[in-house]
């Protein structure tokens, strides 16, 4: 087991201990402070990576990207700890399962297993497809349980679209030329030790990477709930 990998098993556990305290305290505010604070320091390493090269269109794909910040800050606040299961579910069930089962059988299938060279070389076909699927059913199994289909079929969204969300940050990161979305900011004394909390110094990426497919997959989400 490599070092990463111990840091991201730690620091998830950590974090999804927090945020399920968080979620079940006080009608789920102090949840939706934390996310509220993680989009806001996800927009600074964002705006960190002009640190690299100012042109227009990296000023327009990091506008894109601090729009899907807001909105997902504004649906976070507007639903109920239950719905956000579904995105816990969807979102991070797809992030763990297409990590470990890629890590597991990536390449083992598809000799060339690499769907994404350009944008994000790590993913493999095994993982992307094992992570969407995982995704799926589980949160089919909670709407079976619940018994509330008809309504939160829009759910069965979350894997394909954390999906997207990944490969546009990690997109944005290839424009800018950045390894980790910390990476700047971990040289700032302010935000050395938080970003410590996550492992920001074992090349774990950042604050922006641990909410990036969140952030896409709720825009649309409450972009369909508008509509």
């Amino acid at each position: 087991m490599d070092k990463n990998f111990r840091v991201r098993v730690i620091c998830g556990l950590g974090m999804f201990i927090v945020a399920l305290v968080a979620l079940y305290t006080f009608d789920s505010i102090p949840f939706k402070i934390i996310y509220g604070l993680f989009a806001l320091i996800s927009a600074i390493e964002l705006i960190s990576f002009f640190w690299r090269k100012i042109s227009f269109w990296h000023v327009l794909l990091a506008i894109i990207e601090i729009v899907f910040l807001v909105c997902s800050s504004i649906w976070v606040a507007k639903v109920d700890r239950y719905h956000f299961w579904y995105i816990i579910l969807g979102v991070c069930g797809y992030d763990i399962f297409a990590y470990l089962l890629g890590k597991a059988f990536g390449g083992k299938i598809f000799k060339k297993s690499r769907p994404f060279p350009h944008i994000s070389k790590n993913k493999t076909w095994e993982g992307t497809f094992l992570g969407l699927l995982m995704s799926f059913l589980m949160c089919l199994t909670m709407m079976l349980i619940r018994g509330t289909f008809e309504f939160d079929w829009i759910y069965l969204l979350c894997g394909p679209l954390a999906l997207v969300g990944d490969l546009y940050e990690s997109f944005l990161k290839r424009r800018f030329k950045v390894k980790d979305s910390n990476e700047i900011l971990i040289k700032n004394k302010v935000f050395e030790k938080i970003e410590m909390v996550i492992g920001g110094t074992e090349g774990h990426g950042g604050y922006l990477d641990r909410i990036d497919s969140t952030a896409f997959t709720t825009t649309i989400l409450l972009l369909i709930s508008i509509l």
